[in-house]
C-alpha cells in the first residue's frame, strides 16, 4: 500500500511522531505503465464508488486528423519521444505528453491512457 501525506521528518531532521493510522482515503496505487501490444485492460473501483480503467497494453490509438476536423482509428508501431521519464521512449511506454508514431505519422498522446483506458492522440501536421 502506497500512502501519500506529510512528510516523515522534521526540516532539522527529527522524526515526527505518528498522531493517527493511515486512512483508506489516503491510499495511493501503483503506476501503471501502458504499453503497446495486444489490448489487456482491468476495471479498478475507486472512491465514490467510481471506476477507472487500467489500460496495461493498446496497439491502436484514436488519432484526430485536425486538417480533416475528424477523429481515425490508427495502428500505434513505436514510441518516438516522451516528456515522463528518460528512458519511457526506449521502453515504448505510453503517458499523456507522448509523441507516438502511428500508421497515419507522428501523433501526441492528450489524455492518461492509465487511468482512462483508452489512448487519444492528436496528429502531429508539418
Amino acid at each position: 500500500m502506497i500512502w501519500q501525506g506529510r512528510s516523515k521528518r522534521k526540516y532539522t531532521g527529527k522524526l515526527y511522531r505518528r498522531f493517527r493510522k493511515k486512512r483508506k482515503y489516503e491510499l495511493g496505487r501503483e503506476y501503471i505503465e501502458t504499453l503497446i501490444g495486444e489490448r489487456k485492460i482491468k476495471k479498478i473501483r475507486v472512491r465514490g464508488g467510481n471506476y477507472k480503467i487500467r489500460l496495461f497494453r493498446d496497439q491502436y490509438a484514436n488519432v484526430y486528423i485536425p486538417s480533416q476536423k475528424k477523429v481515425v482509428r490508427a495502428e500505434i508501431k513505436t514510441v518516438v519521444e516522451n516528456k515522463a521519464h528518460i528512458h519511457f521512449a526506449r521502453r515504448n511506454v505510453i503517458t499523456k505528453g507522448a509523441v507516438i508514431e502511428t500508421s497515419l505519422g507522428k501523433a501526441i498522446v492528450t489524455n492518461r491512457p492509465g487511468q482512462e483506458g483508452i489512448i487519444n492522440a492528436v496528429l502531429v501536421e508539418e
